[in-house]
């Protein structure tokens, strides 16, 4: 009998330590989950839909992760959320990343440390738009006229202003409206604004829309100012518009662009910036699908216009 109990008392002890393990097991499942937050831009832009897709490629090809796009206020904004650790990856310009590394422009003062790189993407393309009553066919036709230039402290203002300096115009000589994307638009739809600057991947919803009721002109950047402008701002590079971008766009229109890039901080975890970086870059036709300019997201181009050292775990993919 007492042998019986002592088997009994053994097979119960044995027994509580297996379900203690295996308590132990479930207990640490939810600590696993890694939560990705996307910082993307307006849903009128280029960053949403892609954002999404990114997030949709994550959570399919990342073990463990919970991604997650939101729409906020675009590069500014997002470096500031990177910063306060509200989101782990944002999209943002390549030239607004370099003026947060430096603690330029916009960051005067205010440098953000710790930004590190996981691609560029795209370029993104300043868009100088105008419809054709107002008779604007160059940046020099801008004197005087009233001019969207972005929204206040955006990167589209930073570009706008550069460009213009190019030229030798400053806000002292233009009618200066500081405007995001969607009310640029209506202003030129209602000829409340003769020109606005937008920038992003083309074609642009935006314009699009004005496009739907009005005859769009797109300003070019003359080739010598371009040149100008990337000897003292190397984060551009020269583009081209095709012709049929937009409706009644008859001609390939000479532009600038920055790049769209994807950035991070230095505390995400090697491991994860490395399986991030590889689901994003071998599922490249999710990305065509959701936008157009998915096709010029390829690896052969991703560290081109890279203003910020890259992730560590980024490196290693992109050295595989």
């Amino acid at each position: 009998m007492k042998k019986l109990f002592a088997i009994l008392v053994v097979a119960v002890f044995v027994i509580g330590l297996l379900a203690g393990c295996g308590g132990a097991k479930t207990e640490q499942k939810p600590a696993e989950k890694k939560f990705v937050n996307i910082a993307t831009g307006g849903t009128a832009g280029t960053y949403y839909p892609l954002g999404g897709a990114i997030a949709e490629i994550l959570n399919k090809n990342v073990p463990g992760v919970n991604a997650s796009a939101q729409s906020t206020g675009a590069s500014v904004a997002n470096i500031n959320l990177l910063k306060d650790g509200k989101v782990e990856m944002a999209f943002v310009q390549n030239d607004i990343t370099y003026y947060a590394a430096k603690g330029i422009e916009m960051f005067k003062d205010k440098a953000v440390p710790g930004l590190k790189g996981i691609a560029t993407l795209y370029p993104e393309t300043v868009q100088i738009v105008t419809v054709e009553k107002t008779g604007i066919k160059s940046i020099a036709d801008l004197k005087g006229k009233r001019v969207a230039v972005g929204a206040a402290g955006s990167g589209t203002e930073a570009n706008a202003r550069q460009i213009l300096e190019a030229y030798g115009i400053t806000y002292n000589d233009i009618k200066a409206q500081y405007l995001s994307f969607g009310e640029a638009a209506n202003g030129l739809k209602d000829g409340n604004v003769d020109v606005a600057f937008v920038t992003a991947g083309f074609p642009t919803a935006a314009i699009q829309d004005i496009a739907a009721q009005h005859k769009v002109v797109l300003v070019p950047v003359a080739s010598d100012k371009a040149d100008a402008l990337i000897k003292k701002y190397p984060f551009y590079a020269k583009v081209t518009i095709p012709a049929n971008t937009y409706p009644n766009q008859t001609a390939n229109i000479e532009a600038v662009a920055v790049k769209a890039m994807l950035v991070v901080t230095e505390k995400m975890d090697a491991d994860l910036a490395f399986n991030i970086t590889k689901a994003i870059f071998t599922n490249t036709d999710r990305l065509k699908a959701a936008h157009s300019v998915g096709k010029d997201i390829i690896k052969e181009k991703a560290k081109e216009g890279m203003s910020v050292d890259l992730h560590a775990g980024a490196d290693k993919f992109f050295k595989q």
